[in-house]
């Protein structure tokens, strides 16, 4: 065999093989490839969606966060506010509940001082009859002597 023949046996060979490789094993190789570069393209795309997402999400969360913070300093103010408010309700009702125990107890005092008047001056009666009796020497009746000594009395 002569090298040329060789040669190009082997260029042939070459060729076969060229033309399989290129015919057969290239187009699914390069669509995997492609395929994959899609794959890693769009996880990409989602990761920076996903960024953006979280992003406006986390936006949203302080947004959501301020929000919850002025509700509940609006909520304490109106808890301080009840708070005061109370506080002087039950004032104005404690002073109006002394006001009317002092009233009372101004309008007790007065009837027991009416009643004991009244029970000093029959004390008296009885002391003016008996001193009277005293002088007379002979006793008086009440009974019978009643204006007299309701005007006494009135005196008195």
């Amino acid at each position: 065999m002569n090298i040329g023949m060789t040669l190009v046996l082997q260029a042939i060979g070459f060729f076969i093989f060229l033309y399989v490789t290129v015919k057969f094993v290239l187009p699914p190789l390069s669509e995997a490839i492609e395929s994959r570069r899609r794959t890693i393209a769009d996880g990409l795309a989602e990761a920076e969606k996903g960024k953006a997402s979280l992003a406006i999400a986390q936006k949203e969360v302080d947004k959501l966060i301020a929000e919850a913070k002025a509700k509940a300093a609006d909520i304490i103010a109106q808890g301080e506010k009840q708070r005061n408010a109370t506080i002087e309700a039950s004032k104005g009702e404690a002073k109006t509940a002394g006001e009317r125990e002092k009233a009372s107890a101004a309008a007790e005092i007065a009837q027991l001082s009416v009643k004991a008047k009244e029970e000093l001056r029959d004390r008296v009666a009885e002391l003016a009859v008996a001193g009277a009796q005293k002088i007379l020497k002979r006793e008086i009746n009440p009974q019978v002597h009643s204006d007299l000594l309701g005007q006494l009395k009135a005196e008195l």
